[in-house]
């Protein structure tokens, strides 16, 4: 069966509920495959809600392997820099722990899901690995904030959700799957119409609270957890896949993303 590797530090309750989702579809046969193991850089003790989280692994009786890596950074010496721009010399240390405690795993695919480090190199290497940006492919870079704020300001037509390839280089990998949608016409034109012609500076006072802000970070929120299952759903079907590093489809073609906006659009339909 496909076996798909979970990296999660297991930080808010979204962390669980994206499990509970995931495991929901793999029972109803959504998705072909199993979660082989739970990662999490946390160890018990150190969060009320990972600790929840850790409770809901053990409930469904998936292998849990933590491994702090606030403790790992304690007990080393000082962290001193490979080069500029790199990680820490104690981050790829302990990227190179974490794989010899994985060693007896063969994941087909790594989701990261809210996995609050960044992966270095030789792990991307390592494993195939996909995480979740807040943008369509070519979109805004950053997280869903700066997302968001960017579009408003590039007075943007559309947006999206993808699911990208993790490379060493934040957010950059090539689109794995995604889904785009519309932030024009009802009922975002009378938020738009109202901060006509005023500077983002003036607009971004209102912070998250702004009404087209919310409204964006609305419609993109409920696409995030329909474009993951139906990622993964698409994986252990085999169409789509990751081969040498490349995207490709079930002819083993390269592609530029597999496009799942109409599968999501009935999704968000449906849940309406």
């Amino acid at each position: 069966m496909y076996q798909l590797g979970w990296f999660s530090t297991g930080r808010d309750k979204a962390a669980r509920d994206l499990l509970q989702a995931v495991q929901s579809s793999i029972k109803l046969g959504e998705i072909e495959a199993e979660i082989a193991f739970v990662f999490s850089n946390r160890e018990p003790g150190e969060s009320e809600e990972s600790d929840l989280f850790f409770e809901l692994v053990k409930k469904y009786h998936i292998p849990l392997i933590s491994f702090s890596y606030q403790k790992f950074k304690v007990r080393q010496s000082t962290p001193v820099m490979e080069q500029a721009g790199s990680l820490l010399l104690w981050r790829l240390d302990y990227d190179r722990e974490v794989m010899s405690r994985l060693q007896d795993f063969r994941p087909d695919l790594c989701v990261l899901a809210g996995y609050m480090l960044i992966v270095g190199k030789e792990m991307c290497q390592r494993y195939n690995m996909i995480n979740l940006h807040p943008a369509a492919p070519g979109g805004p870079t950053g997280t869903w904030q700066e997302v968001i704020w960017q579009l408003i300001n590039s007075e943007a037509q559309e947006t999206g959700v993808m699911m990208h390839l993790v490379t060493p280089e934040l957010d950059k990998g090539p689109p794995v799957t995604y889904c785009t949608f519309s932030i024009r016409g009802k009922p975002f034109d009378r938020y738009w119409q109202e901060i006509k012609g005023h500077p983002l500076s003036e607009i971004k006072k209102q912070g998250e609270n702004n009404p087209l802000f919310k409204l964006i970070r609305k419609h993109g929120l409920a696409r995030e957890f329909p474009l993951i299952i139906s990622t993964l759903k698409a994986f252990s079907q085999g169409k789509v896949k990751i081969t040498a590093g490349k995207v490709v489809d079930s002819n083993g073609k390269p592609i530029n993303g597999y496009n799942l906006t109409d599968e999501i659009n009935e999704q968000v339909k449906a849940m309406k």
